[in-house]
């Protein structure tokens, strides 16, 4: 077994790039937070949202549904990413593998079923 031991000064070279790159981050924020120029007006701090004016109190409740979409889009995004590895090593994997996709398939379409049921993607 080959064990291999690292010495403190081994570590050297990873430091010293991690000290330049926050000391090029903290540099070039000093720099331009002081040499940019510094106008304030009602109109310049105004928010500003697409062109559009603002109207209205911005904490107005928003429908649950876009909220349920989304997690929902996300949640089955990621389980298709899954799939992508097991198509690519489909003839390797063997029965096994078949076994196991059919499984992840069926939990994957049992959650969807159970989501097409409550009526989560039902549209008023």
């Amino acid at each position: 077994m080959n064990t291999a031991s690292y010495l403190p000064s081994d570590y050297i070279p990873i430091f010293i790039q991690l000290s330049l790159a926050l000391g090029f981050i903290v540099v070039t924020m000093l720099v331009t937070h002081n040499i940019g120029p510094k106008r304030h007006s009602v109109k310049k701090d105004d928010p500003f949202e697409c062109g559009i004016p603002t109207q209205g109190d911005a904490r107005a409740p928003i429908s649950i549904k876009y909220f349920l979409v989304a997690i929902l889009f996300v949640l089955f995004d990621v389980e298709v990413i899954f799939m992508y590895p097991w198509a690519v090593n489909f003839m390797q994997l063997g029965q096994e593998g078949f076994i196991q996709m059919v499984l992840f398939m069926g939990l994957l379409l049992a959650g969807f079923y159970y989501v097409i049921r409550k009526g989560v993607l039902k549209w008023e």
